[in-house]
Formats: C-alpha cells, structure tokens, sequence
C-alpha cells in the first residue's frame, strides 16, 4: 500500500480523443496511478509545462523522443525529483539511430525506464540497462464465441496503417490463396497517412479477401477479439503490443512477425513466428493455421499461457512497486 500521496505530471506524445497506443497506455496509467493513492495530471508533449512543472513530486513521460522537450525541462529545473521515461518501439528501434542525441539524452535523464517487453533492454546502452523496469500492458479478458458453422475463417488486424506496422503484409499473403480457403482478412485501424488510405483502398478493389474498417469505437475490437479465428501482428518494430496482451487475455491465437517486441512477449520458442516480411512465409502460417486444428489449438494453448502476465493486478502491482522506490 502506498501512503504518501504523489502528484505525478503524466505526459504522452498522443493528443486528446485519439486512440492511438500512447493515449491509451497514458489513460491506464492514469487510472492505476489515481487507484494507488496518487494524484495525476495528463499532458501532451506539446504543452508547454513551464508554468506548471513545480506543481509536481514527479513525471513520467511517454516516448524518449516525442516527449524529449518535456523531459530535459523537468530534468534541468527540478533534478531532485524523479524523472521516469517509457520507451515506445520508435523509440528503441528507430529514434535511437536517426535521432541519436535527443533520444538518448532522455534515456540518459530519466532516473528510471519502463519498458514493455523482456527483450528492450538489448537496444539500449549498456549504462541504461539498470534502469529498466519490465511492465507489461494489461488487457481485459474477453470470452470467445466459437461459430462452428461460420463461412469464413477470420483473421485480424488490430493496428494503424503506418510503415512500422507493416500493415499490408496479411493483405498481400492472402492474394493467391487455394480457391477451398475461407481466410479473410479483417483490418482495423487509422491511416496516419493518405497514401496508406489509398493503397487500403485499392487492396480491397483488387483482393476480395482483404476489408479495411478503419479506426472503430474498442468495443468493436473486443468483438472481434471473441469471433475471429486468428490475429495476425506483421509489424517491423514494436515496443510491446497492447494487441499481443489483448489476443492472450482472449484466448485467440496469434501469428506475428518475429522481431524482439513480439519475441518479448510470446517468447523465443512460440510456435507462431514468421520472418518479417516475408509474404510467402506469412502465406503458409495462414495456411496451416486454417487447414491444421492441431497446430492452431497449439498456437491457441500457447497465448492462454501467457494470459496471466496481462492481468490488470499485474500491471498494477509493478507500477506500485517502481513509485514505491521514490518514496
């Protein structure tokens, strides 16, 4: 139990009314934090916080680099107070390399790290590492409705159209399937740009297995969670997947691309894992996913093991325990 009460200036890169992972990690957080006792103000990483940042016992701020500004000002003016920094995927795998200085200076700030997944330490610097902390996002449980009569075979995409996400892999491994396949695709998410609009658009005008939804209300996510067959995550970075922890807490199986933000959460020896970008390879996942009951009860059985690291309490109890070690 926490019984000293700390206001903590939250701030996250994601503006209000989006939902975008960086806003919804900011909305829990919030509400974990207020649940342990502690009082919380969410910011954007565009605010300016010079007026309000001696209000504060502590900040922890989301994303090394989109939050850099923030960061260093609450460092610089109040460094005896604790300075906690998440790192997103970009973060780790991108930013680090092509916006070195910033990135890294936050990282070097930051009194403590939050990391998503067990494998993030690896792309920092060996002097970061100690600063680590693992916390994994939780996800509600979600109860499965089995249609065994159903026409389709239905995989999901849970995710934004953007580069990281690799977004049209699912899209272009289904384009050539054997004519006795019932897979679909079914794709939910924002296109942060245009031009993802437009080749979403033009998939679905040429590949009948491929439906683009666009960005919907989470419950129609839940819904998809309970009736589809698979979950497909093709993405080329990740810093741990709120999908990856929505699909265990469901019980649905995954297929995802094998880089360390999935590999930190599933493991190095799921069954489940394709070369990044590889469509012939996604293919025949898909395949043997839909034709081999036994090799989805396998992939099935594999995330219902991982479903209790996802736990709301779990959560709850590790960020406990990291503000607990200011006080």
């Amino acid at each position: 139990m926490i019984f000293t009460r700390m206001k903590i200036l939250l701030i996250t890169p994601a503006l209000p009314k989006t939902r975008g992972g960086n806003r919804v990690t900011a909305i829990r957080w919030k509400s974990i934090l207020m649940e342990l006792g502690h009082k919380v103000t969410v910011k954007s990483s565009n605010d300016d916080i010079s007026q309000i940042g001696n209000r504060f016992d502590a900040m922890l701020a989301l994303h090394a680099w989109r939050s850099a500004a923030s960061i260093h000002y609450f460092h610089e003016q109040f460094p005896q107070k604790p300075l906690i920094v998440a790192l997103t995927g970009t973060d780790l795998y991108r930013f680090i390399h092509s916006h070195p200085t910033p990135t890294l200076r936050s990282i070097k700030q930051a009194d403590e790290l939050i990391t998503l997944h067990d494998l993030a330490y690896l792309a920092l610097p060996k002097s970061a590492q100690k600063k680590v902390h693992v916390i994994y996002q939780s996800a509600d449980f979600i109860k499965r409705k089995i249609n065994k009569n159903k026409r389709y075979f239905n995989v999901c995409i849970i995710g934004h159209l953007r580069n990281e996400k690799d977004p049209l892999r699912a899209a272009y491994a289904v384009r050539k399937l054997p004519d006795d396949s019932c897979i679909r695709i079914l794709h939910y998410g924002k296109a942060h740009k245009s031009i993802w609009a437009a080749r979403a658009d033009k998939e679905m005008q040429k590949n009948a297995r491929y439906k683009w939804y666009g960005e919907v209300p989470h419950w129609k996510i839940n819904q998809c969670y309970a009736t589809a067959d698979l979950m497909v995550l093709s993405s080329r970075m990740e810093g741990g997947a709120n999908v990856i922890s929505e699909s265990c807490a469901a019980g649905l199986p995954v297929i995802a691309s094998k880089i360390e933000g999935s590999i930190g959460l599933l493991g190095k020896n799921y069954p489940g894992y394709y070369p990044c970008g590889d469509t012939e390879s996604l293919r025949k996942l898909l395949l043997k996913a839909e034709k081999n009951k036994k090799y989805l009860t396998k992939l099935t059985k594999a995330c219902q093991a991982k479903a209790n690291l996802f736990t709301y309490q779990k959560e709850k109890d590790n960020v406990n325990k990291l503000f607990n070690s200011f006080l």
